[in-house]
């Protein structure tokens, strides 16, 4: 067990804490329409999420969770996906985040059914949270939001005035944006860097088979999702990032990525491999300097300690495809579980998800690491 537990990339600590079972996580919502992706909570507690336009039935792609039940947010009419207004309306958004002000931002990737993109489409969208209203518009030039771009999630760091973003198109390109928010200005680093693209012949297990892209009966190829989850230290010094198909987590200097006059290959120098974390998508961070992830491999999510151990914090056959992770000030640990992985085009085009998809959460110890 232990040999196959490291090569998933789960260290297994010693004594009593290898012995205890993880905790069951609680379940906040179902849904039992559109898959969800993105979740975020409020310093007043309220839940949102969001459902990317992939190919189902989507009526709105952000929604706030009241009394257990999604509904759009922050209105029907911005979430109706008007490609002749693009910069005015949701088209498809990935990832929902309640910054240290407690304002809602919506990152849209312009990308409905991973199409092409189109100037007005990718975009940064913040809500305040006390009118409901939009506050700002960010839009990505195609210098930085590129035709064949999925820009993925995002983390902020309002001491620094400065969001970061990573590109996961799976034919690329990857890496990491970086915007000013003083300015509104973007830019790309760690541009289809070793770190930021997908592992090369990638082979998760999932379920207890090996996952590749299958669309249809004899159809297999590797999955290539590059750069996907993203964090940030609590000092803001350091982000941390993971490709999709990878099981290696990194981090890189925010000041690098930043400072314009620093060099690409400057940049890619500051990138430490801070070793096998197991295949996850979302990650989060803590005020304690430890990161969150999902093993999706063993249904687990996991939390790396600043020492490098790794610690199974939850397990079960509920947490199917943990996707993206969030902690609220009240010290909960939430996340989806998708089945991403069950979807047609992963199953020789036969839909095995199987409903209601899931909004869970764990208590922890800490709040989160953004300010």
């Amino acid at each position: 067990m232990r040999l196959i537990a490291l090569a998933l990339g789960v260290t297994v600590l010693g004594g009593a804490q290898a012995a205890a079972a993880p905790p069951r996580p609680e379940t906040v919502a179902t849904f039992a329409e559109a898959m969800p992706t993105g979740v975020t909570v409020s310093k007043a507690g309220r839940i949102f999420v969001n459902f990317p336009r992939w190919g189902d039935p989507v009526p709105f792609t952000v929604a706030e969770v009241v009394r257990g039940k999604a509904v759009p947010f922050p209105n029907q009419e911005i979430n109706n996906p008007d490609e002749k207004d693009p910069a005015r309306h949701f088209l498809s958004v990935q990832s929902v985040v309640v910054d240290g002000q407690d304002r809602l931002w919506a990152l849209d990737t312009g990308s409905p059914q991973f199409r092409p993109t189109s100037p007005g489409g990718p975009k940064l969208v913040g809500i305040d949270l006390r009118t409901n209203k939009v506050f700002r518009t960010i839009l990505f030039p195609p210098a930085v939001a590129q035709r064949s771009s999925y820009l993925n999630d995002v983390r902020f760091d309002l001491r620094r005035n400065r969001a970061y973003i990573t590109d996961s198109a799976p034919a690329g390109p990857n890496g990491i944006v970086v915007v000013d928010l003083n300015t509104g200005e973007s830019w790309r680093r760690l541009h289809n860097h070793p770190t930021t693209v997908a592992e090369p012949n990638f082979l998760p297990i999932v379920d207890g088979k090996p996952l590749m892209n299958r669309p249809s009966p004899g159809v297999a190829t590797h999955m290539t999702v590059g750069s996907d989850g993203i964090a940030i230290s609590p000092s803001g010094d350091r982000l941390y990032y993971t490709q999709l198909s990878g099981r290696s987590l990194y981090s890189v200097s925010t000041d690098a990525l930043f400072d314009r006059r620093v060099s690409d290959a400057e940049v890619a120098a500051t990138v430490r491999n801070l070793g096998v974390k197991g295949m996850g998508d979302g990650l989060e961070s803590d005020t304690r300097g430890r990161v969150y992830g999902a093993d999706i491999e063993r249904n687990a999510v996991i939390r790396r300690l600043p020492d490098g151990r790794l610690q199974t914090i939850a397990q079960g056959p509920e947490i199917s495809w943990a996707d993206t992770l969030a902690i609220s000030a009240d010290r909960y640990l939430y996340f989806t579980a998708n089945q991403l992985h069950r979807q047609a085009g992963f199953q020789e085009g036969v839909d095995k998800r199987v409903k209601p998809y899931l909004l869970l959460r764990l208590k922890i110890d800490a709040a989160p690491a953004h300010p």
